[in-house]
């Protein structure tokens, strides 16, 4: 498959099916995680695989608390949250087969000096980002589906994921990414704004 094309497909992926994702597969996902850019060449990243079924339910359980403060958060009215859970618990919204966990370890680091601790961090961060970038292309080439979740980050919900990771405090949560086969045929979105919209040249 063309990177391109890669490109194209990719989509956000919110129902798979129950069809298992063999390990050989999650390290292909991996490997090319790890082939994204890396600030300072830290590789201050850990991708920690939930495929046991109980790790699985804890893990879905959060995911969707997570919806339920992100949903109160915007104060969405109760029959739309009344939806969300039954998205979630009746249509299992987000239940994958395997999720991913993309951590940063804190305390690897290039710059001493407490002055440089955002930017560190803001880098660490940006390089995951760009591993979970490359994890979702590849997942595309080998017919899997992916959504980046990002409401695991909200304080008391990030703690919970990294208990049940094995991690301490010195570890931060940069997203957790389901993982499976699509249930339905992704339809990719095309986006709002165009190349001319949000370039600019000088």
């Amino acid at each position: 498959m063309a990177l391109d094309e890669a490109i194209a497909k990719r989509t956000s992926v919110r129902y798979f099916s129950e069809e298992s994702v063999s390990e050989e597969a999650i390290k292909e996902l991996i490997e090319a995680a790890i082939r994204a850019p890396t600030a300072s060449g830290l590789e201050n990243w850990i991708f920690v695989v939930f495929k046991n079924k109980e790790a699985r339910e804890k893990l879905y359980g959060l995911i969707a608390e997570g919806m339920e403060v992100y949903y109160r958060a915007v104060k969405l009215p109760e029959e739309k949250i009344a939806k969300l859970r039954k998205r979630i618990y009746e249509e299992g919204m987000f239940r994958a087969p395997v999720y991913i966990a993309v951590f940063i370890d804190k305390r690897v680091r290039f710059l001493p000096g407490k002055e440089f601790d955002d930017v560190e961090f803001i880098w660490s961060v940006e390089s995951a980002a760009m591993a979970i970038q490359n994890l979702m292309l590849k997942a595309v080439e080998l017919g899997l589906g992916t959504v980046y979740v990002g409401v695991t980050n909200f304080r008391e919900i990030e703690e919970r994921v990294r208990e049940l990771a094995g991690l301490d405090e010195n570890y931060y949560l940069v997203g957790v990414i389901p993982v499976g086969y699509p249930k339905n045929e992704p339809k990719p979105r095309k986006r709002k704004k165009g190349v001319e919209d949000v370039t600019k040249f000088i």
